[in-house]
């Protein structure tokens, strides 16, 4: 009998100790994430992208389809951020400036895919003449990002992307133009930027954040030759300064410390005119 008594007790214990586990997996409390996006610029009048959706998933691997309603996403795990539909330019999010795509309460976790599903009605303005921009491959599917976004219990993850449309659109030999969108995420709590002030300010300077031999993004000064570069990972930088002015030359500064949290200044830029 004490036999018995023993493995009805550890049956007993191991029951117990299974249904706290399930208990503490199905109910690890809830975070917040909330999606941005900000752009480095392009040499073009405008740049129009509508987005119907944003949706996040746990699964890297996940798949979903463009014409799939919110019911169904749900059913293959994928959690809407937002469902209302946004046209923005996206030369307007330039120098720090951001646009909310959405907020969303979530289950805590890591959320390791994003997915953008676009609209029709994406145009480029290129010298006054507006073009429709072909995006199939975002159509059909949605556009989609991996990320690694560890959503805390009772905090919220602030997602950056950053929408390059300078490498985004893509002229086709017939005129027209094609939209393969380029972007980047990053946990905006986990970086800092790089402010400062250029001169002459009556013509314009593109400002690039270059790590090695890539160039992370860029900027272009604001009518009073102020910059600012948002989403930078903590690390060393070259700031390279390209004028549009060809009385003016390039010009690099390097080992530009960026901390987190921290606007990281380049004082007094002055650009120097070409020899003659």
């Amino acid at each position: 009998m004490k036999n018995i008594s023993l493995l009805f007790t550890i049956i007993i214990g191991l029951l117990l100790g299974f249904t706290a586990c399930d208990s503490t997996g199905s109910d690890g409390g809830t975070g917040t994430m909330e999606v941005t996006m900000t752009d480095a610029p392009a040499n073009y009048d405008s740049v129009n992208v509508t987005i119907n959706s944003v949706r996040v998933h746990q699964n890297e691997d996940a798949e979903t389809d463009s014409t799939e309603d919110d019911e169904e996403a749900e059913e293959n795990e994928w959690v809407t951020i937002t469902d209302e539909q946004i046209k923005v330019n996206l030369l307007e999010l330039t120098n720090g400036n951001q646009i909310s795509l959405g907020t969303e309460e979530l289950e805590a976790g890591t959320y390791s895919q994003i997915r953008f599903i676009l609209g029709d009605d994406n145009t480029v303005t290129v010298d006054g003449e507006t073009h429709q921009l072909q995006t199939p491959s975002a159509q059909q599917s949605g556009l989609k990002l991996n990320v690694n976004a560890e959503v805390e219990e009772d905090a919220t993850y602030s997602l950056l992307i950053d929408f390059d449309a300078a490498r985004s659109i893509v002229q086709q030999g017939n005129g027209g133009y094609l939209l393969k969108p380029v972007l980047r995420a990053v946990n905006l709590a986990e970086t800092g930027s790089i402010t400062g002030n250029v001169q002459p300010s009556d013509f314009k300077t593109n400002v690039l954040a270059v790590s090695g031999e890539d160039t992370v993004t860029s900027t272009i000064t604001a009518d009073n030759g102020d910059f600012k570069i948002i989403g930078l990972t903590e690390g060393t930088y070259d700031v390279a300064f390209d004028p549009d002015n060809e009385q003016y030359s390039d010009t690099t500064i390097t080992d530009v410390e960026v901390t987190v949290g921290e606007e990281n200044v380049i004082e007094d830029m002055q650009l120097e005119e070409t020899a003659n």
